[in-house]
């Protein structure tokens, strides 16, 4: 059980928060940036929000004050020195927030870590997890609703409304509780629209955006008698759609709409190496797998990145060899 009065008291007790998130940020991380910023600039703190990559366009709604800036180290890194406190969101490993890692570790400021990912390696002051709720943006919503329930507006219902419709897969995933209904139906009734939510977030994709889920779906290969589904998104994919790494945002998803898939891979070719998202079904442990690659993530939702490293079959193969010897390993 997280702490929520010692949370709210390292608030009272600090004037300056810098927030700050995971390397191509999706809803949950810009949900819950946006949501802690308004709620921190209610108690009247200094506060500001400083990412290594820029806002996806589909989540820029979500942003109406243009409050998130874009980490440029010539411009921030006195901030990050001066603030009493930085703020990490949805994520458990500093290596996650790439360029940005190396200040904050250097920074004199309080590292306060907020987030549901399991298995944290991060050196923080001060630990807010929960790996049993659905998104970092309930542990939000569970802070207000026990500490400041008062200032729940629409302006912070949306954000935390995204954040957790989103990590929830539109309410379908485990983590989809009871309570949490009851939760979002609070927020509904505080302002936040499903209809138009969805619809900014999911509905509103640039043609790129569809002509790469194109050239994603048709690279789909399925192995393992038809338990295990990959595709692949190589750079000149990228090049010849004009789409960037955060168009394929649930992607990886389409592998488990397949008939008897319980596994699904995608790998993604980087600039700097690549990555490999992972989801699955029931009990197997995505997580578990993407260890073995040093990544993380949670029970069916995982992956791994990999840095300065190519992106070329062979290693492909042996990461799908390795997922196949798991599926085996467990009676799959």
């Amino acid at each position: 059980m997280i702490d929520f009065n010692l949370l709210d008291e390292i608030i009272i007790q600090n004037k300056s928060f810098i927030l700050t998130t995971h390397v191509n940020p999706d809803a949950d991380a810009i949900g819950s940036e946006i949501a802690l910023f308004k709620v921190l600039k209610l108690l009247k703190k200094e506060v500001r929000i400083i990412n290594h990559s820029s806002t996806p366009y589909n989540l820029k709604f979500l942003d109406n004050n243009n409050v998130v800036e874009k980490f440029i180290p010539e411009i921030h890194t006195t901030v990050l020195n001066e603030y009493d406190a930085i703020i990490v969101l949805d994520l458990n490993n500093l290596s996650r927030t790439v360029s940005m890692k190396d200040y904050i570790l250097n920074s004199p400021s309080k590292i306060i870590c907020i987030d549901h990912h399991q298995n944290p390696e991060i050196n923080a002051d001060y630990f807010f997890i929960d790996t049993e709720v659905s998104a970092t943006a309930e542990i939000i919503l569970d802070f207000l609703l026990i500490k400041h329930k008062d200032f729940i507006n629409n302006e912070i219902a949306i954000p935390i409304y995204a954040a957790i419709m989103t990590d929830t897969g539109s309410f379908r995933f485990e983590r989809t509780t009871p309570k949490l209904h009851r939760d979002i139906a609070f927020l509904i009734e505080k302002g936040a629209n499903p209809v138009e939510i969805y619809d900014k977030i999911y509905d509103q994709s640039k043609f790129s955006k569809i002509k790469l889920l194109g050239r994603t779906l048709n690279s789909i290969q399925l192995l393992h008698n038809n338990k295990l589904a990959y595709m692949i998104i190589t750079q000149n994919d990228f090049i010849e759609t004009e789409a960037e790494e955060s168009d394929t945002d649930n992607f990886v998803n389409y592998n488990l709409s397949i008939e008897g898939v319980c596994l699904g891979l995608l790998f993604i070719e980087l600039k700097n190496g690549f990555k490999v998202s992972i989801r699955s079904k029931g009990d197997i442990r995505a997580d578990l797998l993407a260890k073995n690659f040093n990544g993380g993530g949670h029970k069916n939702a995982a992956g791994a990145r990999f840095y300065e490293q190519k992106m070329d079959q062979n290693i492909i193969n042996n990461i799908i060899e390795n997922s196949i010897d798991y599926l085996k390993s467990i009676g799959v």
